[in-house]
């Protein structure tokens, strides 16, 4: 069965940057929580990490990247980008800002390259998992390669 290419795929393969691709079973559209999406892996919820996409009061939008079982500190987050204050994107607007929907939101190949940020502990890792681009794909490659492709900073971002 041909593998079925993402955006974030292509655009990896464009970079020449190494990555391996892995799946898992789900239905449809459904989206599945990034802690079932670890166990399903057999991999460290700590290892995974999920994509969360934020506005600033100043109407910015900001991206981070998260372990799947962690919570994003807004606090911490709106300081991480020299913002008064990030809220979570209604999940109705993820589409329209990203091109991705809840459940496939990559941090490659959004519509617009946004500030983003990842959390320090992605660096305690040789490779990370995230999403591919779409429900049932994740991404496995190195913190940095992945930091360096998206102009990403490591920042401490988690309760």
């Amino acid at each position: 069965m041909k593998e079925v290419k993402t955006n974030a795929m292509r655009l990896l393969d464009k970079q020449k940057l190494a990555y391996q691709v892995h799946t898992y079973p789900h239905h449809d559209k459904e989206a599945v929580d990034g802690v079932s999406v670890a166990a399903m892996l057999n991999e460290d919820p700590a290892h995974v990490f999920k994509t969360l996409i934020t506005q600033a009061s100043s109407k910015a939008y900001y991206v981070f990247v998260i372990p799947v079982a962690a919570e994003l500190d807004l606090k911490k987050a709106a300081k991480a980008v020299n913002e008064k204050a990030v809220e979570l994107i209604p999940v109705k607007n993820l589409l329209g800002v990203s091109g991705y929907i809840r459940g496939g939101c990559s941090p490659i190949g959004m519509k617009k390259l946004f500030p983003t940020v990842i959390h320090s502990s992605a660096l305690d890792y040789e490779t990370i998992l995230f999403s591919g681009g779409q429900i049932g794909t994740q991404i496995e490659m190195a913190p940095q390669l992945l930091a360096d492709l998206i102009h990403a900073r490591f920042e401490a971002i988690i309760r």
